[in-house]
């Protein structure tokens, strides 16, 4: 499939339409990253919970350890977005995967065909393919989480053989207004139910891709295990089979 999927615009007044007053929603045109964005907006003091920074195109966007994620214009979802969770700090490792269950969630609930799932930390994967990812960074008194998905891209303009789009996979909405109304609604529900004392663990293991699987985790280090993924746990981290809990790492699924 080429590049020719339709891309409308983003329209603030019409994400606004979809959302609740919980969420404020800047749209830019172009900016370097929108995790750095919102970073410099905390440090002036100038933030609030709630607060998102959407961006047409971004020219140095942000991923995990220190990688970057980049799309052509108007051809993916770019976002980032400022909470003050009502949890202690140590519990807050569980954001990313509650992020991620709630993208995935919103995904699947605009077109259920499309069987979106999320890869432990931070992947949303089709057919274990990559269509985004998420990064979550605490700032200030508070925690900044970025999410990229790939949305109007063609298979010509894929980033790398592993990355895939909703559009290849004939996803029925490819309106990035209409998606990011979808996330943020989701999102805000199921930070409410996680802030209210819900364990959402049961969910976020109904659409993992990664547990039960026979995986290679890449610890940052440089070490290296192989063994089966078991569990997530409350905290975020994945459990390995042979005891080894998992706070930071890469994760191959090995077949």
């Amino acid at each position: 499939m080429g590049s020719q999927a339709p891309r409308a615009p983003l329209d603030q007044g019409v994400i606004e339409s979809k959302i609740s007053q919980y969420w404020r929603v800047s749209v830019v045109e172009l900016t370097g990253s929108t995790q750095i964005d919102m970073a410099a907006r905390i440090s002036s003091n100038s933030a609030r919970p709630g607060d998102v920074i959407v961006a047409e195109y971004q020219s140095a966007g942000r991923g995990r350890l220190g990688r970057t994620f980049s799309a052509p214009a108007t051809s993916a979802l770019l976002f980032s977005l400022y909470i003050e969770p009502n949890r202690p700090q140590s519990e807050w490792g569980f954001l990313t995967l509650l992020c991620g269950l709630s993208v995935a969630t919103a995904l699947r609930s605009q077109d259920p065909r499309v069987e979106v799932r999320v890869k432990w930390p931070n992947d949303l994967i089709i057919a274990e393919l990559k269509v985004g990812g998420l990064i979550a960074q605490a700032h200030g008194g508070g925690v900044i989480i970025g999410v990229g998905i790939n949305v109007g891209l063609g298979s010509d303009e894929l980033p790398v053989e592993h990355a895939t789009s909703l559009s290849i996979h004939h996803h029925a909405v490819l309106d990035r207004n209409v998606l990011l109304g979808s996330i943020l609604s989701q999102l805000e529900s199921s930070l409410a139910r996680w802030e209210n004392g819900e364990d959402l663990s049961d969910e976020y293991r109904a659409l993992s891709s990664t547990i039960g699987n026979h995986v290679k985790v890449e610890f940052p280090g440089g070490a290296i295990e192989e063994s089966q993924a078991l569990d997530i746990l409350p905290t975020g981290e994945l459990l390995l089979r042979s005891g080894t809990r998992v706070s930071v790492g890469d994760v191959i699924h090995l077949r």
